[in-house]
C-alpha cells in the first residue's frame, strides 16, 4: 500500500489509499498510526488514536456504502502528523474531508 498507493494530507491527518479490485471480505481496511516521534508521550498518542477511530466509525457507512455502489474496495492508512494533542472538531472535519476526498478518486 505504501509504495502503490495515493497520499493526500487532510490536516492533522495523512491519508494513504490503496484502491482494490473486489474481493469478498471487507470493503475498507483501515490502519491508525501515531508515530513515536511526533508525540512522545504514549497516553496522548492513544488518545489521538481512540479519536481517529471514533471520528472513522461515526462516519464510515457513507464511504463504504460509496466502495459498494461503486464495486471497489480500499486500504487506507490515517497517519497523524500534528505536533500536539487535536480537538474532537477539528478531527471531526478533517475525517469528513478525507472521505470526501476519497470518494472524489473513487470515480
Amino acid at each position: 500500500m505504501f509504495k502503490q498507493g495515493d497520499a493526500f494530507i487532510s490536516y492533522p491527518l495523512r491519508i494513504i489509499y490503496l484502491k482494490q479490485k473486489p474481493f469478498s471480505g471487507e470493503t475498507v481496511s483501515v490502519l491508525i498510526s501515531v508515530p513515536k516521534k511526533k508525540i512522545k508521550c504514549a497516553v496522548k498518542r492513544n488518545r489521538i488514536k481512540r479519536l481517529i477511530r471514533e471520528t472513522y466509525r461515526l462516519n464510515k457507512m457513507s464511504l463504504i456504502q460509496y466502495c459498494r455502489e461503486k464495486e471497489t474496495n480500499m486500504l487506507i492508512a490515517f497517519i497523524f502528523i500534528g505536533n500536539e494533542l487535536s480537538r474532537w472538531k477539528e478531527m471531526e472535519a478533517a475525517m469528513q474531508k478525507a472521505f470526501h476526498i476519497l470518494k472524489d478518486k473513487i470515480e
